[in-house]
């Protein structure tokens, strides 16, 4: 026998038989039993070595045969021998050929009289099998011979590896062979379906040495344990934890029952649907079933074969299923239905659905699990469970796994399914609260960007571009501290008061000193609310309402603008033909602190210039450092002052933010100035005397002629000669008069200053009275009018628009 050859140990006659019968190999036992040398009989057909008269063997029906043989010998006589062939697997996966096996010496000895073997028969309280150190089997009980579905006194002198072709026997050899040379047993797991069993069981073979009086290994001893419980018990409970990690990774409802499916194949079924209802038909109450038939959308599914076609549905597609489903039987019922195609529960449904019916017969689809997603006492809709290639229907056991894993998918579906439809009712509030689109002006062109964190989906950032009176008009950018609604509404109410602010012309500082007060307002608001109205948080202080807020005025007339900011990140200026720069402007408080002054700053700007205005959450480094990504910002907005504006924005947030989740929401705001060119701008000075009126509306006729507006002569005619004459009787010298021709949208604005701060009030004029119906007639044939506080005094000034401009 060759030592690297196991084949040709002589303990055992063994053969090979190929698929044609030729024998093909023949070792050494082989000649022992029957004195026929390898050269004699390979390449002959096996059945020249039954004895004259023999009857053939039947043919085996699985992969195994045993029975008893009557064998010629080389002298002519006749040898009867049991013999063991199964089928060896090749390393291919295709049929191998026939391995034959028969002990020499069968028989010869006792078993009682083995001690071995009585030592382990008494000591092993299951299947218990014994073997040398030879790994040859000395003997085994009725129930390992039970087990391995082979008679006990005929398997004496086999290895394990003749005992089987299987995987699982080399395994347990290689095993074997470990624990005879370390002394130390070995526990080893198997699935195996004993002869006459009805399903796969779970298995644990436990290898212990047995030694001799001197403590010397002299055999091994392997006793089987069916722990097929245990087994299920720990792949359920396995399959629930992993269940309670996997499931609800995301707030997303399609995502959500994708994982449902994603871990129930393939250890639960090989396909797995989850279908839901719409959002319209979802019931109040777990308890008040659907209506039949059942209209359910597919959200996921998910097959054992990545590649198969066990869906007739597509993701997002609607499924009506009839009362005769199993999936509307469950919903209607409100629990697990099982169905099976032998028991025939499924043949109204395949009937009348001859797709569907294919689709199982061809797959072999031979039970169906329904389970309704129910959570919070609301019916969601239905996952499915299919079986074609799990040979076992499903359980009771299968059943509750089932309802427990959907139990908390069900939860995290309707997690998920709440937070969408909050995270939409807070964006469509977010988008309420925003500018639906910035104005077009005369002044600046603009163009904005806005995105809220990752995860709490609405803030308090806010950005408003505010036409103003005189063609100037009002940029502003904000930030409420803290998410979620409290901070949108605290932001909207903010941006509702620096709108109305603005209307009335309030100087920057001025403007932010009365956006102050307010935050202080809402802070002891805010106090109030957690403690019954008082005034005061518990700690006798008052609630917290933190802002930052940079309102701008610029006038496309003098090319100025004039910056304040509370707390809030200062614009970066991109002059035309220069590098980008962050403007030093007076940091002031942050709103709500009250009792400190704002400081305005004046500015000239060339035309073409770009203001970059923006919130923290656009800078903010990893570290909370609110100025980390100013260089970063001003590198990207190097050639925003030529390029578009809204590609600017795109490049920033690129830069920027990257592709990562954010923790702060971020708002962009760029504004690109204009300048208003002197030809339409007219000025004059007018005396304090009520008799060079008439003179004023010749000149103010005189310019609408050359500015082509002819047309508006009339109006701007009474609207000149009211606010003019208004200026001369109650205001103070010096008066001027301005007319300001937006020629972009035929608007003429007509404006009158002088030094007096008492402001003009429109009053509806009694019958008698001889004054008070100038401005009423002013309001009445002009687009609106207002009046406006200057440093000199006030302006009181009407627009009148859009006219129709003359054919030059």
């Amino acid at each position: 026998m060759r030592p690297d050859d196991p084949f040709d140990d002589p303990v055992t006659a063994r053969a090979v038989i190929a698929a044609d019968g030729t024998l093909v190999r023949w070792n050494e036992g082989a000649r022992l039993l029957l004195g026929h040398s390898a050269e004699e009989v390979v390449g002959r057909p096996a059945a020249d070595l039954l004895a004259a008269g023999a009857a053939p063997p039947p043919a085996p029906s699985g992969t195994r045969w045993n029975g008893t043989l009557a064998l010629r010998h080389q002298n002519g006589g006749t040898v009867t021998v049991w013999v063991l062939a199964h089928r060896v697997r090749r390393e291919d996966g295709g049929t191998g050929d026939w391995l034959a096996v028969t002990p020499l010496g069968s028989g010869k000895t006792d078993p009682a009289e083995d001690p071995l073997l009585r030592a382990a028969m008494y000591q092993s309280p299951c299947a218990t099998a014994v073997f040398d150190r030879d790994l040859r089997l000395r003997g085994v009980n009725d129930a390992m011979a039970a087990l391995l579905g082979l008679p006990a006194h005929q398997l004496r002198g086999l290895r394990p590896t003749e005992l089987g072709g299987r995987p699982r026997y080399f395994e347990l050899e290689r095993h074997m062979s470990q624990v005879l040379q370390s002394g130390r047993g070995h526990d080893m797991q198997t699935r195996a379906r004993p002869s006459g069993a009805g399903r796969t069981q779970a298995w644990l073979a436990r290898i212990a040495p047995l030694t001799d009086d001197g403590g010397r290994v002299a055999g091994v001893c392997v006793t089987a344990h069916d722990f097929t419980e245990q087994y299920s018990s720990r792949a359920r409970l396995q399959l629930v934890n992993e269940a309670s990690i996997r499931i609800g990774t995301t707030l997303d409802v399609t995502r959500t029952a994708q994982e449902l499916a994603e871990v129930c194949v393939p250890a639960l079924a090989d396909f797995v649907s989850v279908d839901l209802l719409e959002q319209n038909d979802l019931g109040t109450d777990a308890t008040d079933p659907p209506t039949l038939p059942v209209v359910l959308r597919r959200v996921a599914h998910r097959s054992h074969d990545p590649g198969g076609f066990e869906s007739i549905a597509d993701p997002d597609e609607v499924i009506v299923y009839p009362a005769t489903a199993p999936q509307a039987d469950s919903l209607i019922a409100g629990h697990s239905v099982v169905a099976s195609v032998p028991s025939g529960d499924l043949n109204p449904w395949l009937a009348a659905d001859e797709t569907r019916a294919r689709q199982v017969r061809e797959l072999g689809v031979h039970s169906i699990l329904s389970v309704p997603l129910q959570a919070r006492g609301t019916t969601l809709g239905v996952a499915v469970f299919t079986r074609f290639r799990h040979p076992e229907s499903f359980t009771h056991d299968d059943v509750l796994l089932a309802e427990e894993v959907t139990a908390r998918a069900a939860v995290c579906i309707d997690n998920a399914r709440r937070y969408s439809r909050e995270r939409e009712t807070t964006r469509t509030l977010r988008r309420s609260l925003l500018p639906r689109g910035l104005p077009r002006t005369a002044a600046v062109d603009s163009a904005s960007r806005y995105l809220p964190a990752a995860r709490s989906g609405v803030g308090g950032d806010w950005f408003d571009v505010i036409p103003l009176s005189g063609m100037r008009v009002a940029i502003v950018v904000g930030d409420v501290a803290g998410r979620g609604i409290q901070a949108s509404a605290t932001m909207s109410r903010l941006r509702t008061a620096v709108r109305t602010l603005a209307d009335i012309d309030l100087a920057p500082d001025e403007l932010l000193t009365h956006v102050d007060d307010l935050v202080l307002h809402l802070a002891h608001e805010s106090a109030g609310d957690g403690d019954g109205g008082r005034g005061e948080a518990a700690d006798g202080g008052h609630g917290e309402v933190g802002a930052t807020c940079l309102y701008a005025v610029y006038d496309p007339v003098s090319r100025r603008c004039t910056l304040a900011r509370a707390g809030h990140p200062p614009p970066v200026l991109v002059p035309p033909d220069e590098p980008a720069r962050v403007l030093d402007l007076p940091s002031g408080p942050p709103l709500g602190l009250g009792g400190l002054p704002f400081e305005s700053v004046e500015l000239e700007l060339s035309e073409g210039s770009v203001l970059a205005f923006y919130t923290d959450g656009l800078t903010e480094g990893p570290a909370g450092a609110p100025e980390a990504g100013r260089p970063a910002l001003t590198d990207a907005l190097a050639n925003a002052a030529s390029g578009s504006l809204d590609e600017a924005c795109d490049r920033v947030l690129g830069t920027l933010l990257g592709p990562g989740s954010r923790t702060e929401d971020a708002a962009l705001l760029l504004t690109r100035t204009r300048g208003l060119p002197s030809s339409q701008v007219a000025t004059w000075d007018i005396p304090a005397d009520p008799a060079l009126v008439s003179p004023v509306r010749k000149q103010v006729l005189d310019q609408l002629d050359v500015w082509s507006l002819a047309e508006a002569s009339f109006t701007a005619e009474l609207v000149v000669s009211e606010l003019v004459t208004n200026a001369i009787r109650y205001g103070a010298p010096p008066i001027r008069l301005r007319l300001i021709c937006d020629a972009a949208t035929a608007t003429l604005i007509c404006e009158v200053s002088d030094t007096s701060h008492t402001a003009p009030h429109l009053r509806r004029a009694k019958t008698w009275d001889e004054g008070g119906r100038g401005l009423l007639l002013v309001a009445q044939l002009t687009q609106r009018w207002g009046s406006r506080h200057t440093a000199e005094g006030k302006t009181i000034w009407a627009e009148l628009g859009p006219l129709e401009q003359e054919e030059p």
